[in-house]
């Protein structure tokens, strides 16, 4: 480890910037809509495909395991 301080070196960790590949398009992302499963989903493709993953526009349901998600808005 460096000589930095922990309490630093957790926060570098901590903002750090971390892309996720959306499984529709296979595009980074900085945000992506991610299940439990490893199921990730960014927002312009989850916006075309909202009609089919979710029939509230409260949660979604993952296509992969069938898990229910929120969207955050509650």
């Amino acid at each position: 480890m460096s000589d930095m301080p922990k309490q630093v070196t957790r926060k570098a960790r901590r903002l750090q910037t971390r892309e996720t590949v959306c499984h529709c398009c296979n595009q980074s992302y900085r945000f992506c809509w991610k299940c439990r499963c490893g199921f990730a989903i960014c927002q312009t493709c989850m916006y075309e495909n909202v009609w089919g993953m979710s029939c509230n526009g409260i949660t979604w349901q993952c296509p992969d395991c069938g898990a229910q998600n929120g969207f955050g808005n509650q």
